[in-house]
């Protein structure tokens, strides 16, 4: 078991601490990996006591598994002898029929507690436990009405069956709305033009690399001043609108003429002075024909008033 070749004299502390190099991640792995260089510290000051000056790192292990093994052993049969006595938490007797029944000499435990060359290790050091996040809370907490027993479970959280809305106020200020719209129409035209780069032709401004800065290329007309003599969507829109809503008013107003035609005794004499073939005369035709668009329509002569 023992070897003074392997290690220093000082190195059975520092050879017991390094047993498990790997970081656990659960609470629970942690905790047994906290407890097993417990259980090496003391192996190693046990060692020492014996007058050893280095040990082995299997040799090591072998003891610790040994006795944390023996310690198991002693905890569970306390708990058997504590729960045939219905009870829960074992007591002293327990601990001590345990070790009587292993083969254990009592007696001799308050010499060896005793003894001079004992070592004494020092204290783990106590890490905080980790901050659980605060729950959601929301209301106040609702107690027992006095009708209700008090060990019937409490209420739930408020937060399982009170409503809390979650929306956001809708910005109103005048700079954040315009900063949002430029940034949106910015994107939306950097978008556009992307697409329009990929998927029609492009012009690049460096021969070598035609992929780097594409710009769209331009396509030459053989009118370039038609797009500015033709109206915009916006005005055709605008256009039909006027020309319905005059016709609309023109109907109305032929029906309201035919009912006072209908209602006036006289209509007799107006009919009779209408031609007798019954046509409307050109005038009106024309001008029930007279083309909507403002660039081909005729040109009307401004009215020059005559000074006096």
């Amino acid at each position: 078991m023992a070897d003074p070749a392997v290690a220093a004299g000082g190195s059975l502390n520092a050879g017991g601490r390094s047993g498990s190099s790997k970081a656990a991640s659960s609470p629970a792995e942690n905790y047994h990996l906290a407890r097993r260089r417990t259980l090496q510290v003391v192996v190693s000051a046990l060692l020492t006591e014996c007058g050893f000056e280095s040990a082995e790192k299997a040799a090591v292990e072998s003891l610790t598994e040994m006795m944390q093994s023996y310690i198991t052993e002693i905890g569970r049969c306390a708990k058997s002898y504590c729960e045939h006595t219905a009870r829960s938490i074992p007591t002293l007797p327990d601990a001590v029929v345990t070790l009587i029944e292993m083969g254990f000499n009592v007696d001799t435990l308050p010499v060896y507690a005793k003894r001079s060359q004992r070592m004494v290790i020092t204290a783990p050091p106590v890490t905080n436990p980790p901050v659980t996040p605060k729950a959601l809370t929301a209301g106040q907490k609702r107690t027992h009405p006095p009708h209700i027993p008090s060990h019937f479970p409490e209420f739930p959280d408020p937060h399982t069956y009170i409503k809390t809305p979650t929306f956001r106020e809708p910005v109103s200020d005048y700079q954040v709305v315009r900063e949002k719209a430029a940034s949106q129409r910015r994107d939306v035209e950097r978008a556009l033009t992307r697409f329009m780069a990929k998927t029609g032709e492009t012009q690049s401004l460096f021969k070598d690399d035609v992929t780097a800065f594409p710009l769209i290329a331009a396509q030459p007309s053989t009118i370039p001043y038609l797009c500015a003599l033709l109206p915009s969507e916006l005005e055709l829109q605008t256009l039909e609108e006027t020309d319905s809503s005059e016709q609309d008013d023109q109907t109305d107003s032929e029906n309201t003429a035919g009912n006072l035609i209908n209602d006036d005794p006289g209509a007799d004499k107006e009919n009779s002075m209408l031609p007798h073939s019954g046509t409307v005369p050109s005038a009106k035709v024309s001008e029930e024909n007279m083309i909507d668009n403002p660039y081909l329509r005729p040109v009307k002569k401004p009215k020059v008033r005559r000074k006096k």
